[in-house]
């Protein structure tokens, strides 16, 4: 047998793993993070797990690459299934599992930054992190999004699953991407002090930074060909319930002039997009799409913006000062209706509750003149993208504690 090469590494090495098993947002949030630790000064290799074949579409910075799982869906009851493999989930977490701790143990990062999920999808991490942990050669951090759940369903769901033993058996630091003065994670959801101690809030990413590494293509509202004039672009994240909002846009009346762009995502049933091209067929300004690598390359153009309100599409139009209307999902979770209401507060975005959608209302929300938002710099921190290589040193730095101390006591900066 023909022996291995042995690495001759040199440099910070990161792995971030998302588990994508509905819609786009983890895998998204985590390429940015990807792009902000793998440039100078910190210069990481880093390589990303991910379990959405989308993945693989978007561009990856210099010195990082991806491992695409085969692809979970989750379903409306939260339960979860095999998206394509025929299957049993059992089967298929095995398989996961078993290539995401062949290839963490095999890159031997630095640091492991998990999204969102302490334990993986259906605990798929806890192999992988049990190896790490006895080793303690890696620093694991656990991503979080500013909003989780509403407190009853956190408090409910992370007992069932183990998290809060995971976070202190585990991991060394939390970073929440959001600002605490909007929404206080540790507060809201009641951490126990030694979990709260590890909180580090980041901020809120700033996806501007999209624009500088979208590379040469054609910029999709160059290829949309549209008429001249002001553009309303409808979003509805993965697609896979967004029926509802995307329905009801395209049967929205556009003010005059106005051009009218549908994404419907990767995840949207194929029916209901050929109902929507349908439904625009007759409408030359209006067009449905169903996927762009690259959303902020179209959102700039953007007078008028509707969402369902997701982390990544809300810090979009944060960051680009677009006036919008989040309609947020309310089922099987609140977070997206929780962050809705909390920035309309501060006068940042405009919200509607989806049990109020129809097309006349879209229609009066796209005709009214209510002026620029509020500019989001002036009231919340966007920041948090500049951060992250800091923080990624700080965890570095941070002496590790025996393994059976169970990491509580790793100093995490303020």
């Amino acid at each position: 047998m023909r022996a291995v090469p042995v690495s001759t590494r040199a440099g910070i090495r990161v792995v971030l793993y998302s588990h994508d098993t509905m819609g786009l947002g983890h895998m998204r949030r985590n390429l940015l993070i990807a792009h902000a630790v793998a440039r100078e000064p910190l210069g990481a290799e880093v390589l990303l797990i991910a379990g959405a074949r989308r993945a693989t579409a978007f561009s990856p910075p210099p010195g990082a690459d991806v491992l695409t799982l085969p692809s979970l869906r989750k379903e409306k009851d939260s339960s979860y299934r095999p998206r394509r493999l025929r299957i049993g989930l059992e089967d298929l977490i095995a398989v996961r599992s078993a290539a995401i701790r062949a290839a963490v143990l095999a890159f031997e990062p630095d640091v492991l930054i998990v999204d969102n999920v302490p334990r993986g999808a259906v605990r798929e991490l806890d192999p992988t992190l049990e190896e790490l942990s006895g080793t303690r050669k890696t620093r694991c951090v656990l991503g979080l999004r500013d909003v989780l759940d509403e407190s009853t369903a956190v408090a409910r769901d992370w007992s069932r699953a183990g998290n809060m033993d995971a976070i202190r058996d585990f991991y060394d630091a939390i970073w929440v991407y959001g600002d605490r003065s909007v929404y206080d994670l540790a507060e809201e959801y009641d951490f126990p002090q030694d979990i709260a101690a590890k909180v580090l809030y980041t901020g809120y990413f700033d996806q501007r930074v999209r624009l500088e590494f979208s590379g040469s293509k054609r910029p999709p509202f160059e290829r949309l060909r549209l008429p001249d004039g002001p553009l309303a672009v409808c979003l509805v994240g993965g697609g896979q319930d967004g029926a509802e909002l995307a329905r009801a846009f395209a049967n929205a009346d556009l003010p005059p002039g106005f051009n009218g762009v549908i994404v419907t995502g990767p995840f949207m049933d194929e029916k209901l997009q050929d109902e929507l091209r349908e439904l625009t067929r007759e409408r030359p300004r209006f067009r449905v799409i169903d996927f762009v690598s690259e959303p902020m390359q179209l959102l700039e153009h953007a007078e008028r913006i509707v969402s369902m309100g997701g982390y990544n599409t809300t810090c979009e139009s944060l960051s680009l000062g677009k006036r919008t209307l989040i309609v947020p999902r309310v089922t099987p979770r609140t977070e997206q209706w929780i962050r809705a209401t909390r920035l309309e507060k501060l006068g940042l975005v405009d919200v509607l509750h989806p049990d109020a959608l129809d097309p006349e209302a879209l229609s009066a929300w796209l005709a009214s003149d209510g002026g620029l938002p509020a500019k989001a710099r002036d009231r919340i921190d966007l920041n948090g993208l500049a951060r992250i290589p800091q923080f990624v040193d700080e965890v570095l730095g941070a002496s590790a504690p025996p393994a059976s101390a169970g990491r509580a006591g790793v100093r995490v900066a303020r």
